[in-house]
C-alpha cells in the first residue's frame, strides 16, 4: 500500500474553481514529455461533475485526445452545460493549454432508477491478486534502466494474471486480463472513485493491441491515445481489486482498438471501456 501517492492522486483531481464552469488542473511534478492520458480525462470528468446535481452520477463519457498536454504549466478546464433533464445531464468539457484545445470530454450523468439487469460474466479462473507480483517485483531486474520511473511511488497498484517480462518479444494472444486498485483507501465519494478509475483505465488497455506483435516491450513503436470511451454500469469501489479484462480487435493503418469490461472481485461488471490509440512503428533513423 501507498497511502502518500493515493493521496496525491485525491489531491491531483481537485481541481481549482477559477470562475463559473471554470477549473484548473495541474499536473506532478515528474519527468513527462507529455501530460499522462488518465490524469487529463480523470480531471475533466472532476470538471464536469463539479456542475452536475449530486444524485446524478456519470454513466457515460467520450472524449479525444487532440494534442500532446504540456506537464510544465497548468490546464484550464472549461466546461459547456449542454442539457439538464430530470433524468439526463450532459456536460462537455475542453481542457485547455497555451489557448488551444489539448483534450475534449462529453460525458452524461443519470438520476439512478431501477431497469432490467443482466451481464456478461468475468472470466473464468483468474488468479486472485494478492498471489501476483506489483510492480517493483516485476520490474526489479530493470530498475537500474528505469531510475526514477521505478522508484516513485505509485497511486495504482497493478498485477498482471499473464504478465511477460520486456524482453520477451513472443507474439501472444489478443487478450490481456489486469487487477487493479488504488494503492490506498479513497474517501467515500463516488464521484472520485469513477474519476480514479477514468485514470486507471489508460493505463493498460492500449498495450493489449502490441501483444499479438511482440508485446509492449517493443522499442521500436510511438503509441499515443486518440480517443477514450467509458460506460459505468454500476456502484463501485476504485480502493478494491477491480479486474480489467482487455482485448483487442483490431489493429491497422497505423491505429490499434483496445477493449475492456472491468469486474469488481465478486465478479460484478461495473465499467466497460474502448480506446482507439496511434500504434505507429518508428523510421530507423529515430533510433540513431
Amino acid at each position: 500500500m501507498d497511502q502518500p501517492a493515493v493521496d496525491a492522486l485525491i489531491s491531483l483531481l481537485d481541481l481549482e474553481s477559477i470562475e463559473v464552469n471554470i477549473f484548473r488542473g495541474r499536473s506532478p511534478d515528474e519527468h513527462r514529455q507529455r501530460v499522462f492520458g488518465g490524469q487529463v480525462a480523470g480531471q475533466a470528468l472532476v470538471a464536469a461533475a463539479r456542475t452536475v446535481d449530486v444524485d446524478q452520477q456519470v454513466h457515460s463519457l467520450h472524449s479525444y485526445f487532440l494534442r500532446p498536454g504540456d506537464p510544465t504549466v497548468p490546464i484550464l478546464y472549461q466546461v459547456d452545460r449542454v442539457r439538464d433533464g430530470r433524468s439526463f445531464t450532459t456536460r462537455r468539457v475542453l481542457a485547455i493549454q497555451h489557448g488551444k484545445g489539448i483534450f475534449g470530454l462529453s460525458a452524461d450523468f443519470h438520476r439512478a432508477e431501477e431497469g432490467f439487469d443482466h451481464q456478461m460474466d468475468a472470466p473464468p479462473g483468474m488468479p486472485d491478486p494478492e498471489t501476483l507480483p506489483d510492480f517493483h517485483s516485476r520490474m526489479g531486474p530493470w530498475k537500474e534502466v528505469l531510475g526514477d520511473w521505478y522508484t516513485r511511488p505509485r497511486a495504482i497498484d497493478t498485477r498482471y494474471c499473464d504478465w511477460h517480462p520486456p524482453t520477451d518479444r513472443s507474439p501472444g494472444p489478443m487478450f490481456e486480463n489486469v487487477w487493479f486498485r488504488a494503492n490506498g483507501s479513497l474517501p467515500d465519494d463516488p464521484v472520485l472513485h469513477a474519476c480514479v478509475v477514468t485514470y486507471a483505465s489508460d493505463m493498460t488497455v492500449l498495450d493489449t493491441a502490441l501483444r499479438p506483435h511482440g508485446g509492449s516491450g517493443l522499442g521500436n513503436v510511438f503509441m499515443a491515445s486518440l480517443d477514450h470511451a467509458m460506460w459505468f454500469h454500476r456502484p463501485f469501489r476504485a480502493d478494491g481489486w477491480l479486474l480489467y479484462a482487455q482485448d483487442t480487435p483490431s489493429a491497422s493503418g497505423g491505429r490499434g482498438i483496445g477493449r475492456g469490461l472491468i469486474y469488481d472481485q465478486s465478479g460484478r461488471l461495473v465499467v466497460s471501456v474502448v480506446q482507439e490509440g496511434l500504434i505507429r512503428p518508428m523510421r530507423p533513423e529515430a533510433h540513431q
